[in-house]
């Protein structure tokens, strides 16, 4: 579902980014970027299925959830999760440039905040990076 959103997102002339936000096997927030359309410079694909799931849920507090994402959040989007008392995150495509939950830091194992969270690194990693080289080729012909 979050490679299917990150698509349309693409299409739409966003950074093909897609999050997806379970709670009980049921999805609860999902959000693609939404940068370019909405201009709003913190419309990332995870915080939009953040305010999602946090509207969906009625609390702010997304203790049991899961968030899937295609691509690894930057510091702005792990302070969010790790604000919003995230359950566990899973990342497709590592970011080596602004990743902020492993690649370039680690916000949501640091123990000195208030909340750390699970990570599961990597999950259809090619998929979402085809689908990001893909998009940035097409952007520099």
């Amino acid at each position: 579902m979050a490679l299917e959103l990150a698509r349309s997102a693409g299409e739409a002339g966003e950074v093909p980014v897609g999050a997806v936000v379970t709670h009980n096997g049921r999805v609860v927030g999902q959000g693609a970027n939404a940068r370019e359309t909405s201009g709003d410079p913190t419309a990332h694909a995870e915080l939009v299925a953040l305010r999602q799931a946090a509207k969906s849920l009625g609390t702010w507090r997304l203790t049991g959830t899961t968030m899937y994402v295609t691509l690894e959040p930057c510091p702005m989007c792990a302070g969010g999760l790790v604000a919003a008392r995230l359950g566990r995150l899973v990342f497709a495509a590592p970011d080596p440039k602004s990743g902020a939950c492993g690649s370039l830091y680690n916000l949501c194992a640091d123990p000195r905040l208030n909340h750390e969270l699970p990570v599961e690194r990597s999950v259809l990693a090619d998929s979402a990076r085809h689908l990001l080289v893909d998009w940035f080729s097409a952007k520099r012909l």
